[in-house]
């Protein structure tokens, strides 16, 4: 059993260094240092492979399905539990941007199960066409199209939403 336990233990730190180091990416490009930037962004991928290691050594890969149901599962979880929890301590705290950043979150997330539930009830659908998802760089909110002027969560302009295609 301390082999799953390690497994789970180093998934999470390799996939928060990932972050980590991606936000440190960021913040170097910014300051004008782009060599240290390439270096955090270098790390950030080392620290996915690693984590995609463990977490197939874990044996969390299964059928798309299966995946979907689990993202289903989780983001079910962090909608309806999690955030509700962390708002309610940040709020009590008073802790602005904490409450800011769990709601922003929380919002998300609900877009997030929306979506996989809709893959998973037609992934034969989901097979052909190119699907477009557009992400608002402030509170992560996900949608298929940008046909509004502002993020009905953050107020960030539609326009400024990332496209992954």
């Amino acid at each position: 059993m301390a082999t799953n336990e390690n497994l789970a233990t180093a998934f999470a730190g390799e996939s928060q260094a990932n972050r980590k180091y991606t936000a440190f990416a960021k913040k170097a490009d910014e300051e004008g240092l782009p060599q240290v930037a390439r270096l955090f962004r270098a790390a950030a991928a080392a620290e996915t492979v690693h984590a995609l290691a463990h977490f197939r050594a874990m044996g969390g890969v299964k059928s798309t399905a299966e995946n979907l149901q689990a993202a289903i599962d989780g983001e079910t979880y962090e909608k309806e539990t999690m955030y509700p929890e962390f708002l309610a301590a940040a709020e009590a705290e008073e802790q602005d941007d904490a409450y800011r950043t769990f709601n922003f979150a929380k919002a998300a997330e609900a877009d997030h199960a929306s979506l996989y539930a809709a893959a998973l009830a037609d992934l034969e659908g989901w097979k052909t066409g190119a699907k477009t998802f557009f992400v608002c760089p402030i509170c992560g909110r996900t949608v298929t199209t940008v046909d509004f002027d502002s993020c009905s969560v953050c107020g960030e302009a539609g326009s400024a939403y990332e496209s992954i295609a």
